[in-house]
């Protein structure tokens, strides 16, 4: 792992404009997010035209959510092994070639392949985005910097239903793919031009069996977790065993590894630790919510798909387009402000959500949602950026990796679970709307207490003695 041959000792460049480096790999992160959430809505016409079941189209965006989870795993290592331009060209042309297939693709194993391509996208610029910001940008206006650049990638989310419902209505669902394909070669072009190399690399040897024996746990567990929603309990056990198995083994190899993956020794930095937990139940809770509210919405209170999703737009737009603001709170303020009041504002809305249940109509589930929104927004991006701040420099791009993969991970158990809550009840004599609130209000239950946990973690976080943290005043 020490290995080894340095490919560049050169002073780092570095570039005169920051920003605008950084918003280039955003934005093809964004391409890559938008074209993901776009294609949901056209499942329906897929299924049409490919002849085949919900359950195997719903693996362009299953397999597409896996391949860039295990493509982050890799990011730690390619960001000391490749320049920053390398990546960023590879995850360009991923995205372009993977769009193409899509595009044209006249069979669904073919469109899959391209949907399977174009997750390298996200996997590589997703944690480039945040190394090349720990690369140029100081400590102090860390929060700032991540805040604009969530910003760009997380109003994708909110545009893509949109965009692609659009779409799919107008046109072709093809289209979905050949509009942004000109502005991802823009992008390209832009990027290629800008990104500089901020950090010398290194030829490292990479851990292929590690990463074989962590890709096997990982995609036997969202599997399992899609078997577990077929109520295939047998299928979901067995693979559960194979993930702890595939977990233990890969404990066991990092304990002696001499090649590069990732360095389990982040996970004994406390404020790594007491950050990447609350960050992954945020993450589980926003996925799941976001899938629950707008059937919730459909099922109880017999509103159109139309409505069910609009419910979700005024929240989702505080979510994207607050967080330079809330970037801005960490570095103003430090970590108290943003991380006590958004983890707060997250768990009330849920408790009105639990207590009031199906009495909030419409707007009142909007307007809960739009503080769930809010509150989770502010502490999620707010937990990485504050756990960046102070975690060892060697670190950091260990930690980005984990970061980036756990939000995958669990975001994929997120919607699972909650739709196995939403429809756990089946009382006799209730109706179908009854019983999708009864499970519902489990649902919530259940997210509040998690929310008071984070709370609890968030104050392990603020309260750590950091000498180093402390002697050079970074936060308060």
């Amino acid at each position: 792992m020490k290995e080894v041959r340095q490919l560049s000792t050169a002073k780092p460049e570095h570039s005169e404009n920051p920003m605008l480096v950084v918003t280039a790999v955003a934005l093809m992160s964004f391409m890559g997010v938008l074209t993901e959430t776009s294609l949901n809505v056209s499942f329906p016409a897929l299924m049409r035209q490919f002849h085949v079941s919900l359950s195997t189209v719903q693996w362009v965006t299953a397999g597409y959510l896996l391949t860039a989870a295990l493509v982050m795993l890799t990011s730690a290592y390619m960001k000391r092994r490749f320049t920053n331009r390398n990546l960023f060209v590879a995850s360009a042309l991923m995205f372009i070639i993977g769009d193409i297939i899509c595009g044209l693709a006249p069979a669904y194993w073919l469109l899959l392949l391209g949907r399977l391509i174009q997750a390298g996208c996200v996997g590589l610029c997703t944690p480039l985005m945040v190394n090349i910001i720990l690369d140029v940008v100081p400590r102090h206006k860390l929060g700032t910097y991540l805040g604009i650049a969530n910003l760009i990638i997380l109003v994708a989310p909110a545009l893509g239903p949109t965009f692609g419902g659009t779409v799919v209505a107008f046109m072709s669902w093809r289209m979905i793919f050949w509009i942004p394909l000109p502005f991802a070669v823009i992008i390209l072009l832009i990027g290629q031009a800008q990104i500089k190399q901020y950090t010398p690399t290194q030829k490292y040897a990479f851990d292929w069996l590690r990463f074989a024996v962590l890709a096997v746990g990982l995609i036997c567990l969202i599997v399992g977790l899609n078997a577990l929603g077929a109520n295939n309990w047998l299928e979901f056990g067995l693979l559960l065993l194979v993930t702890l198995a595939s977990f233990a083994i890969f404990y066991r190899l990092s304990l002696h590894a001499t090649r590069e993956l990732f360095s389990l020794d982040v996970f004994k930095d406390p404020a790594f630790l007491y950050s990447f937990l609350p960050y992954i139940c945020l993450q589980f809770a926003n996925v799941g919510i976001n899938f629950l509210i707008p059937n919730y919405t459909q099922a109880v209170f017999m509103a159109s798909s139309l409505i069910g999703g609009l419910v979700l737009l005024p929240g989702s737009l505080f979510n994207g387009f607050g967080q330079p603001v809330y970037g801005w709170m960490l570095d103003r303020f430090g970590g108290k402000l943003p991380l006590y009041l958004g983890a707060s504002l997250f768990t009330v809305a849920l408790l009105y959500m639990a207590v009031v249940g199906s009495g909030m109509g419409v707007l009142g589930i909007t307007l809960a949602y739009m503080i769930f929104a809010m509150g989770r927004s502010m502490a999620f991006g707010n937990s990485v950026a504050y756990g960046l701040k102070h975690i060892d420099q060697k670190l950091q791009n260990d930690a980005n990796a984990l970061y980036n993969t756990g939000q995958q991970v669990t975001g994929a158990i997120g919607t699972t679970v909650l739709a196995l809550m939403m429809g756990s009840v089946h009382r006799a004599g209730n109706t179908h709307a009854q019983n999708v609130a009864s499970g519902s209000s489990h649902a919530y239950i259940m997210l509040t207490v998690l929310g008071i946990i984070i709370l609890l973690l968030f104050h392990r976080l603020l309260n750590l003695r950091d000498a180093k943290a402390a002697s050079t005043n970074i936060d308060k």
